[in-house]
């Protein structure tokens, strides 16, 4: 396999490599690990951030499978919770992988739909207070207590062309 194919570019560590442990988080489910739906989850390793259909697609290699497999197999990982997926303000949906941690707040530039990471002090106490606002609503009586926070703004070093640390 060439080196510019996306299975070649996540890391192994202690533990299983995090395609093996996607792969088996599949089989737990009752999926099937497929060469596509493989393809599919190293590219999504290997993004940054959420990233589109086509992205995927075009990491993945447009020989390698086709838009209604790539269709299916992400909402099939979605509904395992293998996947997030994202709406931006262009109403595009994206998709990056879940790693079982805390989902990262991220600020999305409104005119070039890229993403970055709030600080890590800020995000902090942001999770801080909306886990105060979950259990206070748990206190009520609520269940299946979820939240979306969702921050939106035109970047300056975006307009002025410079890459936006993600």
């Amino acid at each position: 396999m060439q080196a510019s194919q996306p299975e070649e570019n996540v890391k192994a560590g202690g533990s299983p490599p995090p395609l093996d442990q996607a792969c088996a988080r599949l089989k737990a489910a009752g999926l099937r690990v497929t060469k596509p739906r493989r393809a599919l989850l190293a590219a999504l390793l290997a993004q940054g951030e959420p990233a589109t259909i086509s992205e995927l697609h075009g990491a993945i290699g447009l020989n390698r499978c086709d838009p209604v497999t790539l269709y299916r197999s992400l909402a099939a990982f979605a509904e395992i919770g293998l996947v997030r997926r994202m709406l931006f303000p262009d109403r595009v949906g994206r998709y990056a992988y879940d790693l079982g941690q805390a989902e990262r707040y991220r600020v999305v530039c409104s005119r070039t739909q890229r993403s970055a990471a709030l600080d890590e002090p800020v995000e902090t106490e942001l999770r801080r207070a909306v886990l105060a606002a979950e259990e206070q609503l748990k206190a009520r009586g609520y269940t299946g207590v979820t939240h979306r926070v969702e921050f939106y703004a035109s970047s300056l070093a975006e307009a002025a062309g410079v890459k936006s640390p993600s």
